[in-house]
């Protein structure tokens, strides 16, 4: 099990990506994931506001609100991570639009309090300081337990943690930067190291690069397969087809899936807490989770990062 951040609270070392419910993923097949995800030891699903605004007719808050309709009767089985400033009714990091975005949020989801409520994007046109302050208001009222920070600079970050050791604010126990075999940079080195000085629990996402990294695109006639399809292409070139190829020669050396052993490798990388990943249907769940148990051999992972290192991530 992963650690959240000093809080001593245990996390499945998986953390189930909600990005499609609501959009490519109906309501009735994300409580069947849900369902299997708490059945199978999972501990903590991701969600943000804005989740799907980007898909025809819908809005945002989808994604919270199919979920919310399963917490109506499950609340106790999972911990709910979502995030602000991207709703297109909640642009940005201001006191009063945090307020309001949380309130909104829980009322689609249809509980009390956010485990972990994330700022989702940074905001430069408002002080840090109030941005603090407003998290720190929501936990103090019991509306959000625990403060994260996703996509924020090192510089950033390291801003919003000084402000928490000098006013006492509630401070982030969670990091939740992009991060997969092809896409390394913005973590590492500088959000990496201060995550491990600190004790942020790293969730990152894109850990699977929109699928590109569970082998299923390997020619230009695969990206027709899904919506993701373009996402993925730009990885579609020699140096990320020989990531592909070695992740299948593990995979099918360990008998696993090829998205199992891209999670390990994540997963075994310092500073990473779970990776985030996300099952469209049911069928797609298992080979996430076997990837929570999958240690991968040192030159296996060595092996992977310098085919990372070779793509330029």
């Amino acid at each position: 099990m992963a650690k959240l951040g000093r809080t001593g609270i245990e996390i499945h070392p998986l953390v189930l990506g909600t990005n499609t419910f609501g959009w490519t993923t109906g309501e009735s097949e994300a409580h069947r994931v849900l369902d299997a995800f708490a059945d199978a030891g999972g501990t903590l699903v991701d969600t943000a506001d804005a989740y799907s605004a980007w898909a025809p007719g819908n809005s945002g808050g989808e994604s919270e609100t199919v979920i919310g309709s399963w917490l109506a009767k499950n609340r106790d089985r999972l911990l709910i991570a979502t995030k602000v400033s991207q709703h297109p009714e909640y642009k940005g990091l201001s006191a009063a639009n945090i307020k309001a975005a949380a309130e909104a949020s829980l009322k689609r989801l249809r509980t009390d309090a956010i485990d972990v409520y994330y700022a989702h994007f940074d905001d430069a046109e408002t002080p840090l300081e109030e941005t603090v302050a407003a998290f720190d208001a929501l936990v103090t009222d019991g509306k959000v337990k625990h403060v994260a920070v996703s996509n924020y600079s090192p510089e950033r970050l390291r801003e919003w943690l000084d402000i928490t050791e000098r006013t006492g604010a509630a401070r982030p126990v969670a990091l939740q930067p992009k991060y997969s075999l092809v896409s390394r940079a913005t973590f590492e080195p500088g959000l990496r190291d201060i995550a491990v000085a600190e004790d942020l629990s790293v969730f990152p996402y894109h850990a699977l690069a929109s699928g590109f990294l569970t082998g299923k695109y390997r020619t230009e006639a695969d990206l027709e397969q899904s919506v993701r399809g373009g996402s993925a292409g730009k990885n579609l070139n020699p140096a990320g087809l020989a990531i592909i190829e070695r992740l299948d020669e593990i995979a099918q050396d360990r008998g696993v899936a090829i998205a199992s052993v891209a999670l390990a490798w994540a997963r075994s990388r310092p500073g990473i807490a779970a990776p985030i990943a996300g099952a469209r249907e049911l069928d797609q769940l298992a080979p996430l989770l076997a990837s929570a148990e999958l240690e991968l051999t040192k030159d296996e992972a060595e092996s992977l990062t310098a085919l990372s290192d070779a793509f330029g991530a």
